[in-house]
């Protein structure tokens, strides 16, 4: 079993905890470094992963359009950011993770999938491997970042499957901030100079008024920006610097779940879960070609018999007409009236002006241009499968946009 480290926010110094030390069953919800920041700037407030997150500030809506336009501030510091060292770090964490981290390069980001011994996936997660200068002082070390209402249990399970020689550090004195929009870089460059260099996926260490960063150019908006790793006690007072910028407003959890649904992406908890394996979820490109290969990661002979006969069912978009959005929950039923599938995300497209949603359903209907119909408090709605993402990702790749 490896060990869990966490840094005192007062003192600096790496501890040693038990896992049993974290939050389980109910722990009392807690506040973001950014909580009296949000709240001075009218947020309403949510419960969600255990925080108190903002959930709007001036409309769903108009923050959802104005990040299209230009660009939003999202604190996400909920998420759980490790840093995972030791000798053959990458070689054990590949045994749970299916894509190529030994072949990461420095400063390289990787989504990935945290899969049990059944192919299932419990988290889906982002890997970075640091480069020898980075804030954290973690020479050869891997940076994850895993998702806030399941970091907990990742931990937990990770301390269980990974050598003894593996240390994992969670870096509870960091918060997470996110610039997503077409204009998102060009406005942080201006405070933080050098950004602009990076590309989609990739990484690297910056510094704003001698404050450290760690900033990758990556997101979950399907818009261009970046996500900034900056210590805990500075992080308002860069969020107000960043706000100070014309094209940077703050942006709540309400438009970043209507702009990750436009966009196509799966959200844990609700699209994905320990019932589910990559390949029901579409997420066959987290499966590297060499760990498919060698099928040396949790589940692979289920998840390769699946990707050889195909899964029972699959995840697919879906354009709802009308204007009424059908909401997670809704049952994607038959001719005969019988549920055969399940909405996991639902609503209304500000981008799009209608209603669109993701499921699972029956491989046979999973085709784009199937019509299918979906039931939900005595309403029945149709609909049609369509590829996804909704609205085209926006990322910025070497040689140009994608």
């Amino acid at each position: 079993m490896s060990d869990l480290q966490v840094t005192d926010p007062n003192t600096g110094q790496a501890e040693l905890l038990n896992i049993e030390d974290a939050p389980d069953g109910e722990p009392e919800t807690q506040t973001l470094p950014l909580d009296a920041w949000h709240r001075a700037r009218g947020a309403r407030m949510v419960e969600f992963a255990g925080y108190h997150m903002p959930i709007q500030y001036d409309g769903i809506m108009a923050e959802h359009l104005w990040t299209r336009e230009s660009a939003g501030l999202f604190d996400v510091s909920h998420m759980g950011q490790l840093l995972l060292s030791g000798a053959g770090v990458d070689a054990a964490l590949e045994a749970v993770l299916p894509g190529d981290i030994t072949g990461l390069g420095e400063s390289r980001n990787r989504y990935s999938l945290l899969l049990s011994e059944s192919g299932g996936i419990r988290d889906d997660l982002m890997v970075t491997r640091l480069p020898a200068a980075n804030p954290f002082d973690a020479v050869g070390a891997l940076y994850v970042v895993v998702n806030g209402a399941t970091k907990y249990d990742d931990i937990g399970y990770l301390l269980d499957v990974l050598p003894d020689d593996v240390t994992i550090n969670l870096q509870d004195d960091q918060a997470l901030l996110a610039v997503q929009g077409p204009k998102a870089v060009d406005a942080v460059a201006r405070l933080v100079p050098g950004v602009e260099a990076l590309v989609f996926m990739t990484a690297g260490a910056f510094a704003w008024n001698g404050t450290p960063l760690w900033v990758s150019r990556s997101g979950y908006t399907g818009e261009d920006g970046v996500e900034i790793s900056i210590p805990a006690e500075h992080a308002a007072t860069f969020a107000e610097a960043l706000c100070a910028e014309p094209e940077v407003m703050p942006i709540g959890l309400g438009a970043r779940d209507s702009l990750r649904l436009e966009a196509g992406l799966p959200l844990y908890g609700h699209d994905l879960d320990p019932e589910t394996t990559p390949v029901m979820a579409d997420l066959g490109f987290a499966l590297a070609k060499r760990r498919r290969e060698a099928k040396d990661f949790a589940g692979a002979d289920r998840i390769m018999l699946e990707r050889e006969q195909g899964p029972v069912a699959k995840r697919v978009g879906l354009l709802v007409e009308g204007r009424q959005p059908v909401r997670e929950g809704a049952a994607v039923i038959d001719d005969e009236g019988s549920e055969v599938g399940r909405v996991t995300s639902g609503g209304f497209a500000p981008t799009l002006g209608s209603p669109i949603a993701m499921a699972y359903v029956p491989l046979a209907m999973a085709a784009p241009g199937t019509r299918v119909t979906l039931a939900q408090r005595g309403k029945v709605h149709t609909a049609t499968v369509t590829a996804m993402p909704f609205v085209p990702h926006r990322y910025v790749r070497a040689g140009g946009k994608a």
